[in-house]
């Protein structure tokens, strides 16, 4: 959208055991290894995108957990490299206001799931700033 090339800037990246509400999101069983990663999208030194995901570590193809762990690779890149059918099933749509993640700014805030054989491969919550950064 803004024709210049987008960075990944990782604001954290954890191995994590499934909780009861991680287990839920993802279809796992309480304990499972699961990467947690939060991310900021770049263009042209602006911030559009706010992420995270979880990812269950036990369903991915060894290359694509590597490539996962380095923080500097977008999602996106990796499932193409790897040219895994997926789908993408929405669960929830919102605005929500006074949300810390771009300074109070109103967000539009979604999350789906990555699916794959059947099987969640990752849970995505993307935020975008609703602000004049997307007059582009």
């Amino acid at each position: 959208m803004t024709r210049k090339p987008v960075s990944v800037i990782t604001e954290s990246q954890y191995t994590v055991k499934a909780d009861k509400t991680i287990a839920s999101l993802l279809d796992v069983e309480e304990g499972s290894k699961v990467n947690d990663r939060v991310v900021r999208l770049s263009a042209g030194g602006t911030t559009f995108v706010h992420a995270r995901s979880l990812s269950p570590l036990e369903r991915m193809p060894d290359t694509m957990r590597e490539q996962l762990m380095r923080a500097d690779i977008p999602i996106g890149r990796i499932l193409r490299s790897h040219n895994l059918e997926t789908r993408r099933d929405m669960d929830e749509l919102e605005i929500l206001e006074g949300e810390p993640t771009f300074n109070g700014i109103p967000v539009l805030s979604r999350s789906y799931k990555i699916v794959h054989n059947n099987h969640i491969l990752m849970w995505i919550n993307e935020r975008f700033p609703i602000d004049e950064r997307w007059n582009l």
